[in-house]
């Protein structure tokens, strides 16, 4: 297989944790023997200081060739007070705009050795995984009119949906939950807004299409709280754009670690924007001890989701997997009795489980 991938590293550790996931990447085509082709553009604060900037012409141009993109992280307070447009997440913004990507994927799962750091308690989050659906492109952030009338004492935004828009998300979520536990959770806010009902009309809908697939529905605010008193009950959950945002902020939190979270933007033909779901953390930029695991973890939703390539993807996982359970932790990572060790040498010990490792299954179901 012969794949075009674009790399951003962006701010911050971008830099160190692209690199990381550069590395693992090599080592799976080297063992399945593919071919991935890498590009390395400028976005976020990093361009803005060489370009003037967040989202240089470039750049869009090669992600738009591209099979798919891998980025590090914009952001920091270099650029904080720079007027709107000319802050580096107007980059990831852009470029998610640009693309076409409109499918955000969010998998939490709680690793056993980190899940005594999480703010809930062992019995409740213990045997958490759960996938975030969330529509990333229409909703009350993109809709018009959003403003200020009669001189700032009137607000207006809009929260606006096209039927097609909720029925590419709606079977997005219905196929992941079909390759996962066959479990889904539609989220809206029915008892008050008509594009809620609209919304519960089309899960209703398009569940004639998977009847393999469990659904239910939950209002928001019900759903922020079960997600706290018993988030394993959760398989798949898919929603709107704001509610997605807040809901999978605060699933993040569940597993004790944001450093340990990947995520996947997506458009319909598959091709796709990884990330991890932490910052750009300029305070340890260039120190050698950012935690790219979450990073490399994002390479694997890149091969399952853009590539269809699921051995490979299994192999990261389980050699991540395998690094924790051997006690091997980053700075951030609080593993008990943890051998700490930096960005350079977590990374060759996951190569050297990516190149031993046998591909018979993945243990991170969450992502499929």
């Amino acid at each position: 297989m012969e794949k075009q991938i674009v790399l951003l590293p962006g701010d911050g550790i971008g830099q160190e944790v692209i690199e990381s996931a550069k590395q693992v990447l090599e080592a799976v085509t080297e063992r399945f023997h593919h071919t991935f082709t890498y590009h390395t553009h400028d976005i976020g604060g990093a361009a803005i200081d060489k370009h003037g900037t967040p989202l240089p012409e470039d750049t869009v141009r090669a992600c738009q060739q591209s099979d798919a993109v891998l980025l590090g992280a914009v952001g920091g307070p270099k650029w904080d007070q720079n007027p709107s447009h000319l802050r580096p997440e107007k980059g990831l913004l852009g470029i998610r705009k640009q693309l076409g990507l409109f499918a955000n994927l969010r998998p939490i799962k709680g690793f056993d050795q980190l899940l005594h750091a999480s703010p809930l308690k062992h019995e409740v989050v213990a045997g958490s995984d759960l996938l975030i659906v969330r529509e990333l492109t229409g909703g009350l952030y993109f809709g018009t009119p959003s403003e200020r009338r009669n001189n700032g004492q009137e607000v207006v935004d809009t929260l606006s949906y096209q039927r097609h828009e909720i029925e590419r998300i709606v079977d997005n979520a219905f196929q992941s939950a079909r390759l996962r536990r066959k479990h889904l959770t539609s989220v809206d806010k029915a008892n008050v807004l008509e594009s809620s009902k609209v919304w519960r009309e089309v899960v209703e809908e398009k569940k004639a299409d998977y009847p393999d697939v469990e659904v239910e529905h939950l209002l928001v605010d019900a759903a922020a709280m079960k997600l706290i008193t018993n988030p394993r009950q959760f398989d798949v959950i898919v929603t709107e754009n704001m509610f997605g945002d807040i809901l999978s902020d605060e699933a993040s939190v569940l597993t004790g670690s944001l450093g340990m979270l990947p995520s996947a933007s997506l458009r319909e033909d598959g091709m796709g924007l990884y990330e991890p779901v932490h910052g750009s953390a300029p305070d340890i930029a260039g120190q050698g001890v950012a935690n790219p695991l979450a990073t490399i973890l994002s390479t694997a939703l890149m091969l399952r989701h853009s590539f269809g390539l699921e051995k490979e993807a299994a192999v990261i996982e389980e050699a991540v997997q395998q690094v924790l359970e051997d006690g091997y932790c980053t700075g951030d990572l609080d593993v008990k009795g943890g051998k700490q060790v930096g960005t350079k040498e977590m990374t060759r010990l996951v190569l050297e489980r990516v190149t031993t490792q046998d591909a018979t299954h993945s243990i991170m179901t969450c992502y499929v």
